[in-house]
């Protein structure tokens, strides 16, 4: 159902996307990055977040870390991770196939500037085998999001 939701959304609005769908597990960074053949870096992971009530997500390359200092200046509150069972409710996706596009519910995206590094980047595509290949301005243009500095490059997680 959300690698479905995730192939509506872009026929719709990025019809030359095509969906990479691997054999083999990529719902880590480390295995994202083995399976498409880049540096864990490249790798779009999208966090799943909230601060009180309210959910939203952050794209960020593969391997920087949340900022919590900066996390919680930008987003007017402490931050926290959502629980597996709330990201499957909101998005629609399971852990490891998390991505901003075809979320089940209407949630305020933001990219991390991490991303800009890099003319293309590896975001799944809504399960836990599949994902696209994009840049990061235009993975930003698609889903509506704002750029936001909130993490650290650090080691892969």
């Amino acid at each position: 159902m959300s690698l479905e939701s995730v192939r509506r959304f872009l026929a719709e609005a990025a019809p030359d996307l095509s969906i990479i769908e691997l054999e083999s597990s990529t719902a880590t960074v480390a295995l994202a990055a083995q399976g498409h053949g880049v540096e864990p870096a490249r790798i779009a992971k999208t966090l799943s977040l909230k601060v009180g009530d309210r959910p939203f997500l952050v794209v960020t390359r593969g391997d920087a870390r949340l900022d919590n200092r900066k996390a919680k200046a930008a987003f007017g509150g402490k931050v926290r991770m959502l629980t597996a069972e709330e990201v499957e409710a909101v998005t629609g996706h399971p852990v490891g196939g998390v991505c901003p596009f075809g979320l089940a519910t209407p949630m305020t995206v933001h990219c991390d500037v991490s991303l800009r590094a890099f003319e293309e980047v590896v975001p799944a595509a809504g399960s836990i085998n599949s994902a696209v290949r994009i840049s990061p301005e235009r993975l930003a243009e698609l889903v509506g999001a704002d750029w936001v500095d909130v993490c650290q490059e650090g080691s892969t997680s």
